[in-house]
């Protein structure tokens, strides 16, 4: 069985705030067209028109990734400033109501709008996605199959809004909450094969439901345009470093599943519902609380579930030369990650509500800054 390219790909949704008020900001149209001047078709317009969208090219390793997402934060944040603007990569603004956001014109977000409702007007969440190029559409299904066990995982490294609309939510990813308002979320369907997935969504192509499976929005799905899978799941990250820790993460893990598959092995398939619990924790508690071992039937810590994904993957790791970015994770559980980060640039201000907001927000703006 060849080995598949285990190529990277990198989306990022960013908020833009006005460096003075901290409050969101409409991106200009001549920010957008500055940063599509540079950047070459890897930036585009979201869903509001406070937010901003990256894509790194397809990149065959982590340094590869490194260096163009660097590139294309810095891009952004350089053109941002000429408008007194900033960019932040957190998955909900601290303070912002969605009620005072527009969304951008035009077709694509206008039928959003209208097909979906009020569930998508409260959609003030970024996201980060990470494509891992894999090639054969069977590979693709069945890897899928495998791989959202370890989603749960991936959201609990990754969560980055606790807090909306000046409230502290008691939970490490409020930006989950929102998202799976929308159809056609949370857990891919287990779907044994590569035509019960295409035969599935043929029915609501055919129905004129979705014109194809980019309205499919699983937390893991196989990209419509590309011969990668997609993982959604994530909250996007405040530090450069903790996005490609997450990338690694997700190229080892689609390489390790893959070693089992040519051994004629594979990962236990657990029921939905069961992940489910693991992905409400991880929605909740971050990396504070453990997650369920369901083969050892017991509550793990994460330190420790760190520690097994890292042995896991080491060997894959080394193969593909990031082995450094997978080793992150420890520093991710023992100094916290953004969610835990901002509950203490709140606490560290201290003041009324609204001040200890403002500081998260300048918080999360140094920390996209770090390192590019």
């Amino acid at each position: 069985m060849d080995a598949p390219e285990f190529s990277l790909g990198i989306e990022e949704e960013y908020l833009l705030v006005d460096r003075d008020s901290l409050a969101l900001a409409e991106a200009p149209e001549a920010l957008l067209a500055a940063c599509s001047e540079e950047l070459e078709g890897q930036v585009s317009p979201e869903y509001l028109q406070c937010q901003i969208e990256i894509g790194t090219r397809p990149c065959a390793d982590i340094a590869a990734a490194r260096e163009d997402l660097r590139r294309l934060r810095r891009t952004v944040s350089t053109q941002a400033a000429r408008f007194n603007l900033t960019p932040i990569a957190a998955s909900c603004h601290p303070l912002a109501d969605w009620k005072n956001q527009h969304h951008t014109d035009k077709d694509r977000y206008n039928d959003l709008r209208r097909d979906l409702g009020g569930v998508v007007r409260r959609m003030l969440i970024c996201g980060m996605h990470v494509h891992v190029g894999l090639g054969d559409d069977s590979l693709r299904a069945d890897l899928m199959r495998q791989a959202s066990y370890f989603l749960p995982h991936l959201l609990a490294l990754s969560t980055s809004s606790p807090f909306w609309q000046g409230q502290d939510t008691g939970l490490a990813s409020y930006r989950i909450s929102v998202f799976d308002n929308l159809p056609r979320t949370g857990l891919p369907p287990n779907f044994t094969n590569w035509q019960d997935y295409t035969r599935s969504v043929q029915v609501l192509v055919d129905l004129g439901l979705i014109e194809d499976a980019s309205k499919i929005w699983w937390d893991l799905r196989p990209s419509s345009r590309f011969p990668t899978l997609e993982t959604r799941i994530m909250d996007v990250q405040p530090r450069l470093e903790d996005t490609l820790m997450l990338a690694a993460v997700n190229q080892c893990l689609m390489r390790m599943l893959w070693r089992l598959r040519r051994r004629n092995q594979r990962w236990r398939i657990y029921e939905n519902f069961l992940i489910g619990e693991n992905r409400w924790r991880a929605q909740r508690y971050g990396v504070t609380e453990g997650l369920i071992d369901f083969g050892a039937a017991r509550i793990v810590p994460f330190a420790d579930l760190a520690e097994e994904l890292i042995a896991l993957l080491a060997e894959d790791a080394e193969a593909l030369g990031c082995l450094a970015e997978i080793e992150r994770m420890r520093r991710i559980v023992a100094e916290g990650n953004s969610s835990i980060r901002q509950r203490a640039a709140a606490e560290a201000a201290g003041g009324d509500g609204e001040a200890r907001m403002r500081a998260v927000v300048g918080h999360l703006i140094e920390e996209f800054h770090e390192g590019i």
